[in-house]
C-alpha cells in the first residue's frame, strides 16, 4: 500500500513533537521534583537554566522535522501568522499534550510526589490567598516575548538560522529566572497539564490556558508590525550641496572640445 509522503511527514512530526514535549516536561518538572527531594541542590536559577537548555536542544533536534513547537501556544502563534496550516493545530496540540503527561507520570511513578510535580501556581501569599489576576497578566506578557522572539529569528531570518535555538532557550532562561517565582513561567498550556494530572493539583489552572494563549496571539501583530516596518528601507537623502553639484556638472557632450591645432612657427 502506497502512503502518501505528506501523510508520513505528519507522522514523523506528531512523533517528534510527543518526543519533544515528553523531554522538555520529563527534564524540567523533573528538575523541580529533584530540587525538592534534595533540599535545594538544584536551585531556582539551575531549574530555569534546565528549560532554557532543553529547549535549545529540541530546537536544533527537531526544528527540523515538526518545527520544534512543544508547546499548544507556539502551534497556535504560528498557525495565526499564516506560517503554519491549521489544520494540524489539533493533532499537534493532541500529541503535546500526551507527552507532557507521560513524562509527569512517569516522574510520579520513579520519584513520587513533590513539588507537586512542577506545577505552575500562582504564588500564595498568604495560606490561601493567591494572585490570579497578576499571574494570568505575567503568563500574557511572557508568552508575547517568547512568541515574538520566536517569530523574528525563526521565520525569514536565514542570518539567524545558526543561532535560533540558542535565542529561543536563552529568553526562556531568562523568563523563568525572573517569573518563576510567581506565576511558574509556564508559557505553556501542554507544560502546565502534565504536573496538574500527576499531582491531581489543578489551582486556577485556567490560568496557564488563558494567558499564554493571549500572549501568542497578541505577539502575532506585533510582529507583523516590525516586519512590514523592515521591508520599507529609507531612500537616503541627499546633501543639498551634492544636488547643485550633479546640477552644475557639466555633461560628457559638453566636456568634450575640438582642440584647436598647434599653430606652425
Amino acid at each position: 500500500m502506497r502512503v502518501n509522503r505528506i501523510q508520513v511527514d505528519l507522522k514523523k512530526a506528531l512523533v517528534a513533537e510527543f518526543i519533544g514535549t515528553f523531554i522538555l516536561v520529563f527534564a524540567g518538572t523533573g528538575a523541580m521534583v529533584v530540587n525538592e527531594i534534595t533540599n535545594g541542590a538544584i536551585t531556582h536559577l539551575g531549574i530555569a537554566l534546565i528549560f532554557g537548555l532543553v529547549v535549545m536542544v529540541m530546537v536544533y533536534t527537531l526544528g527540523h522535522i515538526s518545527g520544534a513547537h512543544i508547546n499548544p501556544a507556539v502551534t497556535v502563534g504560528f498557525a495565526v501568522a499564516g506560517e503554519f496550516p491549521a489544520k494540524r493545530i489539533a493533532p499537534y496540540i493532541a500529541v503535546q499534550c500526551l507527552g507532557a503527561i507521560a513524562a509527569s507520570f512517569i516522574l510520579l511513578g520513579l520519584l513520587g510526589n513533590h513539588a507537586n510535580m512542577g506545577a505552575t501556581l500562582p504564588l500564595e501569599i498568604k495560606e490561601g490567598q493567591r494572585l490570579p489576576l497578576a499571574c494570568l497578566v505575567l503568563e500574557g506578557f511572557l508568552t508575547f516575548i517568547l512568541m515574538f522572539v520566536i517569530l523574528n529569528v525563526a521565520v525569514n531570518a536565514p542570518d539567524k538560522k545558526a543561532f535560533v535555538g540558542i535565542i529561543i532557550g536563552g529568553i526562556i532562561a531568562v523568563e523563568s529566572g525572573f517569573a518563576g517565582p510567581i506565576s511558574g513561567a509556564s508559557m505553556n498550556p501542554a507544560r502546565s497539564l502534565g504536573p496538574a494530572l500527576a499531582s491531581g493539583n489543578f489551582t486556577d489552572f485556567w490560568i496557564y490556558l488563558a494567558g499564554p494563549l493571549a500572549g501568542a496571539l497578541a505577539a502575532v501583530p506585533a510582529w507583523r508590525f516590525v516586519r512590514l516596518a523592515k521591508r520599507k528601507p529609507e531612500r537616503p537623502r541627499r546633501n543639498p550641496r551634492e544636488r547643485s553639484q550633479q546640477r552644475i556638472q557639466p555633461t560628457k557632450k559638453q566636456q568634450w572640445k575640438k582642440k584647436p591645432a598647434n599653430p606652425q612657427s
